[in-house]
């Protein structure tokens, strides 16, 4: 069991990766004096890394896997929140900015933009590297110029934002303002906390084909990856079995810890692995509830995961809502959802509310497919890969009840505020685990 004092710090370097001296003083110090007990817990819990870096100032969590999450990666800031994945070019762009000041730790905006030109200028007719024109000239269009300056502005976001460098200027006036600099600095040793891999060098990636990238990077060792690379697959043993259910039982809001190839008996449906999945679930101070087709996994304190479902008091999230306390009225909770039953949900809804929703008065498809998505993202809904537009219910819709308060009729003169309409609901399930049996649960 963790020490309860070092949970917090625990479930924020699961969620994020890593705990700066600057941001968050008080975990970072409480991460620095149990670091034994915390490098112990992840590496025979979760097979992970962890380094203290106190001249960096920083607490990093190695997460190797290779089951990566599709869904998981770096996202683009937009407006103040979190905006879609970053593409590939800017995670190019993130690197090739870490490269550039590993040599000169101090760097003006236009000298950074003029080094990364050069580099990608000779590795480009190879295909190395992508092209990165910053000037507008002949045979080169100015929006292609100014994007490219946006994406390299979106890479420095990224590494402002993880504390792997700082900027002394604003940087969406930088893309605004081609005639704006600015300065970008960066610590060394927090540029060398980054690497959690081998080096792709010793592993020689470009033998390899793109499927096998992610198994060699997540091999402990060179042993571990020459024998990966093999034409025998060699069937996981119980440790990798373990180690995958576990992880993503902690680390995969809404993501079913069953979803294995293997024909054997799933480790968390055995005595032992029930087991140690509660116990490690415990140990983070994460809240467990266990059912034969269920694992409802939650943190209270949202510190540990993304998922802020069912917050929030935008339409697709409140549409969400009312499809989710339809989903568990229907006769049958797992048959398949189409979206022409998602419609007409909405409009009995807006008959009641004909001032709901306003904005999709006739868009209701498109409500339909946003408010499917949100509990697609819950892990309440599954996409039907074989029908289009058509959804499959988890067994966690049998554990939501939704309740719609309406706006208090109590005169103003009351002195008290309006009711605001909104939805309530039990918890947030994290964890999809179905089973043939599916027994109907209330809450």
């Amino acid at each position: 069991m963790l020490d309860p004092d070092l949970r917090e710090a625990a479930r924020q370097l699961i969620a994020t990766g890593r705990i700066r001296a600057e941001t968050d003083p008080e975990r970072y110090r409480t991460a620095v004096r149990g670091r034994q007990d915390l490098v112990e817990f992840f590496r025979s819990e979760l097979g992970w890394t962890l380094e203290v870096l106190e001249v960096a100032e920083l607490v990093r969590l190695h997460k190797r896997r290779a089951d990566v999450p599709a869904d998981r990666g770096p996202r683009l800031q937009r407006e103040g929140r979190d905006g879609p994945l970053a593409r590939a070019k800017v995670l190019v762009l993130a690197a090739l900015v870490c490269e550039q000041l590993w040599r000169r730790p101090r760097m003006s905006l236009r000298e950074l933009l003029q080094a990364i030109a050069q580099v990608c200028s000779a590795e480009a007719l190879s295909g190395r590297l992508p092209h990165f024109r910053i000037v507008a000239s002949d045979g080169i269009a100015k929006k292609e110029a100014h994007q490219n300056r946006q994406h390299l502005v979106d890479a420095l976001k990224l590494l402002v934002a993880e504390g792997s460098i700082v900027v002394d200027a604003d940087l969406d006036r930088a893309v605004t303002d081609e005639e704006s600099d600015l300065v970008v600095k960066a610590s060394r040793d927090r540029l060398a906390a980054k690497f959690s891999s081998l080096s792709p060098s010793l592993l020689a990636l470009d033998d390899l084909s793109p499927e096998l990238h992610v198994a060699a990077l997540s091999a402990e060792s060179l042993l571990d990856h020459f024998a990966a690379t093999e034409e025998e697959q060699v069937a996981p043993t119980l440790e990798t079995r373990r180690l995958k259910a576990i992880r993503r039982l902690v680390d995969d809001p809404a993501t079913d810890p069953l979803d294995d190839d293997s024909a054997s008996t799933p480790y968390l449906h055995t005595l032992t692995g029930r087991e140690r999945g509660l116990t490690v679930a415990t140990s983070l101070g994460l809240a467990a509830t266990v059912r034969r087709d269920w694992w409802e996994i939650t943190d209270p304190t949202g510190l540990g995961t993304g998922i802020d479902f069912p917050n929030g008091r935008r339409s697709e999230r409140q549409a969400a809502l009312a499809l989710l306390g339809a989903l568990a009225r229907r006769d049958d909770l797992s048959a398949p959802l189409p979206i022409t039953e998602v419609i007409a949900q909405f409009e009995e809804v807006r008959e009641e509310l004909p001032r709901w929703a306003a904005a999709y008065e006739r868009r209701l498809p498109a409500l339909a497919r946003a408010a499917a998505a949100e509990l697609v993202a819950a892990g309440l809904l599954t996409v039907d890969p074989e029908h289009p537009d058509q959804w499959l219910p988890t067994p966690g819709v049998r554990l939501w009840r939704v309740r719609v308060r309406q706006a208090s009729t109590e005169p103003a003169s009351s002195g008290r505020p309006p009711e605001r309409s909104t939805a309530e609901q039990a918890r947030l399930p994290l964890i999809d685990q179905p089973a043939d049996e599916q027994p109907r649960t209330e809450r």
